[in-house]
């Protein structure tokens, strides 16, 4: 799968929390990373994509395809 195509979830992180950004993949869970911007955490949340995927396959496990489009609630 192109990590591309997966719909990514970007929140800002409180300061507390030491700041930057949180990255999330809807579609596959507990895939995740952060950056000092948003466009650090994409960058470091597709290698995260890549991992799981390759972590999955690993496993034998199935890989679910990405989202048509993300829904929000």
């Amino acid at each position: 799968m192109e990590p591309l195509r997966y719909p990514i979830v970007i929140e800002p992180l409180a300061a507390e929390d030491g700041g930057g950004f949180a990255a999330f993949v809807p579609d596959l869970p507990g895939c995740m990373s952060d950056g000092a911007t948003p466009e650090e955490a994409i960058d470091n949340v597709r290698d995260a994509i890549r991992c799981w995927i390759e972590a999955a396959d690993d496993l034998d496990r199935p890989v679910p395809a990405p989202s048509p489009h993300l829904r929000i609630a």
